[in-house]
C-alpha cells in the first residue's frame, strides 16, 4: 500500500514540474506534421509563423512546422490587399492569405494568422462576437487580442486528427462568408 501511495505521488510530482512519462503497453497515436510554406507571405512570415506557434502549444495531434527544403508543402500562405481568407483541399492541405484590408482595419495579426491555419486544420467560422473564439472571425471587436484556439478548437482539431475524419474542402474569408 505505502508502495503504491509513493508511486501516485512521484507521478503527480512529475507531471507538475511537466515531466512526461512513458508506460509500457500504452500505444499513442504518431503526430501528424503539416508542413506550411510562408515563403510568399512578404511581411507577415513572422505572423504566420506565431500562427503555427500558437496551435503547436494548444493541440497534440497535429504540429505545423516550417517546409523543409525539397518538400512539397501542406499549406502555402500568401498576402495580399483582400481580406484573410482560407482554400481547404482536404484535411491538412489548402492555402490562405494574409489580407492586408483586415489588417490596415486594425485587426490583431498574430489572431488573423491563427485564426487562418484554423481553418486548414478542419474549423469553420463561428460567428459568436466572442473574443474568446479564435473561430469567431471578424465577428469579435478589432479590439480582441486573443489568438489561441479556446479549450473547445483545441479539442475539435485534436478529435480531427486523432481519427483523421475528412473535411468537406470550403473556402473562408475573415468576414465570414464562405467564397
Amino acid at each position: 500500500m505505502a508502495r503504491r501511495r509513493l508511486s501516485l505521488v512521484l507521478l503527480v510530482a512529475a507531471a507538475l514540474v511537466g515531466v512526461q512519462l512513458a508506460t509500457a503497453g500504452v500505444a499513442q497515436a504518431a503526430v501528424r506534421v503539416l508542413y506550411y510554406d510562408a515563403s510568399q507571405a512578404q511581411e507577415f512570415v513572422q505572423v504566420v509563423r506565431q500562427g503555427a506557434a500558437n496551435w503547436n502549444s494548444s493541440v497534440v495531434n497535429v504540429r505545423l512546422e516550417p517546409v523543409p527544403a525539397g518538400r512539397t508543402p501542406n499549406i502555402r500562405v500568401y498576402a495580399d490587399n483582400g481580406w484573410p481568407r482560407a482554400y481547404t483541399r482536404s484535411l491538412g492541405n489548402g492555402y490562405w492569405y494574409m489580407g492586408r484590408q483586415a489588417v490596415n482595419q486594425g485587426y490583431y495579426q498574430p489572431r488573423i494568422s491563427t485564426h487562418e491555419f484554423g481553418h486548414l486544420l478542419g474549423l469553420p467560422d463561428r460567428r459568436t462576437g466572442l473574443c474568446s473564439d479564435l473561430m469567431s472571425g471578424s465577428s469579435a471587436p478589432v479590439s480582441c487580442t486573443n489568438a489561441f484556439p479556446n479549450a473547445r478548437e483545441a479539442a475539435e482539431v485534436d478529435s480531427r486528427f486523432r481519427s483523421l475524419a475528412p473535411v468537406p474542402a470550403r473556402s473562408y474569408i475573415w468576414s465570414g462568408a464562405a467564397a
